[in-house]
């Protein structure tokens, strides 16, 4: 009966750990990016980007206005009537209305709306860049989180090998089996085991604050990690099949391409800037007249003035730039602009297969020497084992199982390390792949 009350006990205490939820690293990916305030602002400017593409199309419509004039003129002025010089006081009003369109301004208006349409493309893929460049640190920073985490694992069974040692030791110190310089070096040890733990206890805790503010989590909140993270490895990838089919979808290589496009609608629209400019417009005007120093007994009212004053007019408008020196320069210089962002086009490319190409051998070489750090954390755990029924039995000294411990915890913690980044560079390479477990909302 006692038993049983102690396995519901046990049972009920397992229970707040069972309904504690962790998280993956593909969750932790994915909350970053969501409620990254880099991601947010990109966002903000993909808005503000269409609405100036919006603003750039309309540029292509015609310009038109309406203007309104009232005036009161006295002294010696011209009577509009007899076209002579009166001494008197009058009222004007004048109405018009025009349009204009340019028939042609060099391209201007048009490479602008081009270059508008292209910037909202851009900030599209600067989105998805921002979005990509945060899960890749997000992802580097988990790996440090989990990797800090399983570290106090480590520690402590080393600790507890240690302490257990230190307990077998005082009893064969008892049985005058071993001396006291024994006994005092394997407490040595114990206490160096229990100031690693705590080190790595802390390190562990500052890895997860490093990841909550990558994360943009809450400081104050929980998160528990899912630290089972196993490398699904894939068929061996050639960097160079790679780079073909993920270089027309890189953010880095597409915003350079952008770049190139840009530069090159800024070329135009600076050379544009040494043509004429042709443009038509037309529209209609009127006005209202009346004397003030005679009375409204000589004057039309004001609806036979507004028809009968009533004026149409068209006009064609040519402007030609002679000598703008500025102009010159600017065009030159938009150019040398146009060029450099090819050489960065280029640069961009050359990164990318360069970075697939690392990935690559990274996930390779990880996985190779996974294979062969296993063999070797198994035959230190025999080691290791060996040399402490060696130590009970009075054959080996203290400082030979300190060394054999230590071996095996060195390979333990490089087992750990090697485990964690084949995942990430797997993950890695399945980027490079296009397959991304984030997505944009």
């Amino acid at each position: 009966m006692r038993t049983a009350i102690t396995i519901i006990l046990l049972d009920l205490a397992a229970l707040p750990l069972l309904a504690q939820e962790t998280w993956t690293m593909n969750r932790c990916i994915q909350y970053a990016v969501e409620h990254n305030n880099g991601v947010r602002k990109q966002r903000l400017e993909v808005r503000q980007s269409k609405v100036d593409e919006r603003t750039a199309r309309l540029d292509l419509l015609p310009t038109v206005s309406a203007q309104t004039t009232a005036q009161y003129a006295w002294g010696r002025n011209i009577n509009p009537e007899t076209n002579t010089y009166n001494t008197i006081t009058t009222f004007n009003n004048y109405y018009s209305i025009g349009a204009e369109m340019p028939l042609f301004d060099g391209g201007r208006t048009w490479n602008a709306f081009q270059q508008a349409r292209l910037a909202h493309a851009k900030s599209m893929t600067v989105l998805q860049k921002t979005a990509d460049d945060k899960a890749i640190a997000v992802m580097a920073k988990f790996v440090e989180a989990v990797y800090s985490r399983q570290s106090i694992g480590l520690a402590r069974r080393k600790l507890a090998d240690s302490q257990a040692l230190l307990r077998k030791t005082r009893a064969m110190f008892d049985l005058g089996e071993k001396s006291r310089p024994d006994v005092a070096q394997m407490e040595s040890q114990v206490a160096e085991d229990d100031y690693n733990l705590l080190h790595q206890q802390n390190a562990a805790s500052l890895a997860l604050m490093a990841l909550k503010a990558e994360m943009n989590f809450p400081v104050g909140d929980t998160l528990a990690l899912d630290t089972l993270l196993t490398a699904n490895l894939s068929v061996a990838d050639d960097a160079g099949s790679l780079y073909a089919a993920f270089q027309a979808e890189s953010p880095e290589v597409k915003t350079a391409a952008f770049n190139v496009k840009n530069a090159r609608y800024h070329y135009l629209i600076q050379r544009g800037q040494l043509l004429p400019v042709l443009a038509l417009g037309g529209g209609i005007n009127t006005n209202y007249y009346r004397n003030l120093s005679q009375g409204s007994s000589k004057t039309d009212n004001f609806g036979k003035q507004f028809n009968n004053n009533m004026g149409e007019y068209v006009y064609l408008s040519l402007s030609i730039p002679l000598f703008m020196p500025s102009r010159w320069r600017a065009a030159r210089r938009a150019k040398a602009e146009w060029e450099a962002s090819k050489l960065d086009l280029e640069d961009a490319r050359r990164k990318l297969h360069d970075d697939i190409e690392q990935a690559v051998l990274d996930r390779d070489g990880y996985s190779r020497e996974l294979m062969k750090m296993e063999r070797k954390t198994a035959a230190d755990s025999i080691a290791w084992h060996l040399a402490s029924r060696k130590y009970e039995e009075g054959m080996l000294s203290t400082f030979d199982l300190h060394t054999a411990a230590q071996t095996l915890l060195d390979s333990r913690i490089k087992l750990l390390q090697m485990r964690l980044m084949l995942e990430m560079k797997q993950r890695l390479v399945n980027y490079y792949k296009g397959i991304r477990t984030w997505t944009l909302k």
